[in-house]
């Protein structure tokens, strides 16, 4: 029986499908939404904040802040509380660093712009082929 289940998110539609369908797949799952900001770069001005911020995990928490409350309505739809987690660093890392204890991970297959799809389609393999649990993949 599962009764865990992660959801790695970003802003993406196939993210929200992938919530959707973990919550009406594993409906008694305690489900956990996870949303990783990347490590700091020069292309990558949100992340560089972050990490310059006196309270990183704050700044990160603040900057998923719409997205996570985004996931908190979708699970109200469901009547369900849902857990959310953020997380600093190379997403695909994160996500599996986290599977350990984890029954099954839902995931979108990619983002909505065609980086983002070949960015998160890159992530989901990663995590479908290094995660400690089963991993769903939602389109």
């Amino acid at each position: 029986m599962i009764s865990r289940v992660l959801v790695p998110m970003d802003d993406s539609e196939m993210a929200e499908r992938a919530l959707r369908y973990a919550l009406d797949a594993h409906p008694d799952a305690e489900i956990t939404v996870l949303h990783v900001v990347g490590e700091p770069s020069l292309m990558m001005g949100d992340a560089t904040g972050i990490a310059l911020a006196d309270d990183p995990q704050a700044a990160a928490r603040e900057n998923a802040s719409g997205l996570l409350e985004r996931a908190d309505e979708i699970a109200a739809e469901y009547d369900v509380e849902i857990e959310t987690v953020v997380r600093i660093g190379h997403p695909a890392r994160a996500v599996i660093n986290m599977t350990e204890g984890f029954d099954a991970v839902v995931i979108g297959s990619h983002g909505g712009s065609l980086a983002d799809r070949l960015l998160v389609g890159n992530i989901a393999e990663k995590i479908v082929r290094r995660s400690a649990a089963p991993v769903t993949v939602v389109r």
